[in-house]
């Protein structure tokens, strides 16, 4: 297949549920900086260096 691309990352897309207030977010399981709740501002990713800490509920891993 010519001009198509495909990139292997190691990481994976979540979908996740802030415990605070419910609201749900996709988030990258290898985030390089602090993510936070778009609603309520309650921190949902830490950065580790490699797999980051995840502080709510996974819903669903996307692909």
């Amino acid at each position: 297949m010519i001009g198509v691309i495909f990139y292997n990352t190691k990481g994976n897309f979540l979908r996740v549920k802030c415990l605070d207030c419910g609201n749900q977010q996709v988030v990258f399981d290898r985030a390089a900086s602090y993510v936070q709740c778009i609603i309520c501002g309650k921190t949902l990713v830490e950065p580790t260096g490699g797999k980051s800490k995840i502080k709510a509920q996974i819903l669903e891993v996307l692909d």
